[in-house]
C-alpha cells in the first residue's frame, strides 16, 4: 500500500495486533507511514481511513521533513555546524565548522559533554525549584520517543542524550518536567501547575520541541 502526495509515493507499513483496539497513523523519520491497528481491520478500511485523513497525513509528512532537516549536520548546544571530514585529526570544534575523522565516535563525545553540562543544569534547576523535593540521581541515555523519564520510586531522572544538541532552555525545561514528577507522578493539572511555576513559558518550549 502507498500514500501519494505531491507526485511522490510514500510506503505504508501496516502492523496488525490482537491487543490494539484503535488505529494509529504515524510518520517516522524514514518517511514511511506506519499504521498500527487491530488484527481484524481490513486493508480497504485502512485505505479509506488514509483517504479520509489525507490532509492530516500530509501534515505529518511535512512535519517529519522539517524534523529531518533540523537534525542534519552536527548540532551542539543549539548551534549547527558544517561537518568536514579529515584524515588524521580526530575532532576539532570551530565557530561554524567541525573537523573530524570519519572513525570518530561522536556519541562518546556527546556523552562526555552531557555528563558535565546536564549535571550542572540539574544542580541549578534543583536549587531554584520552588518546592522541596529529594535530590534525584541522574542517568543519561539516547532515547527515541522521550526527552526525559522520572523513576519516582528510585528518585532517578533519565535525560535524553539528544538534548546536548539543543539550546539549553530545552534541557532546563525537561529537568523541571522530570523534577515535578517527584511530586506528581502523572500529568494532572497539579503537575502542569508545578511545571508552570518553575518554567512559565513551558507551553512555548513544548511546542518548539515538537519540531525536533
Amino acid at each position: 500500500m502507498v500514500f501519494t502526495y505531491d507526485n511522490k509515493n510514500y510506503e505504508v507499513v501496516i502492523d496488525k495486533k490482537k491487543t490494539n483496539r484503535n488505529t494509529y497513523i504515524r510518520v517516522k523519520k524514514d518517511l514511511v507511514i506506519y499504521v498500527t491497528t487491530n488484527i481484524f481491520t481490513r486493508d480497504r478500511d485502512i485505505q479509506r481511513l488514509l483517504d479520509e485523513n489525507y490532509q492530516s497525513v500530509v501534515k505529518m509528512i511535512k512535519n517529519q521533513y522539517q524534523k529531518n532537516e533540523s537534525n542534519e549536520g552536527f548540532h551542539y548546544l543549539g548551534r549547527k555546524y558544517d561537518i568536514i571530514y579529515v584524515d588524521g585529526l580526530a575532532f576539532s570544534l570551530g565557530d561554524e565548522k567541525v573537523l573530524m575523522n570519519k572513525s570518530f565516535d561522536v556519541d562518546t563525545w556527546y556523552k562526555k559533554q552531557a555528563k558535565r553540562i546536564f549535571k550542572q543544569h540539574l544542580d541549578t534547576v534543583y536549587h531554584e525549584y520552588s518546592r522541596k523535593i529529594p535530590y534525584p540521581g541522574l542517568r543519561i541515555r539516547k532515547m527515541t520517543s522521550r526527552w526525559g523519564v522520572c523513576n519516582t520510586k528510585l528518585k532517578v531522572i533519565t535525560l535524553n542524550l539528544e538534548l546536548i544538541k539543543r539550546d539549553l532552555k530545552y534541557l532546563d525545561y525537561v529537568i523541571v518536567h522530570e523534577l515535578s514528577h517527584l511530586l506528581e507522578g502523572n500529568h494532572s493539572s497539579r503537575f502542569w501547575s508545578l511545571v508552570e511555576e518553575n518554567c512559565p513559558n513551558y507551553k512555548e518550549i513544548k511546542k518548539e520541541m515538537r519540531l525536533f
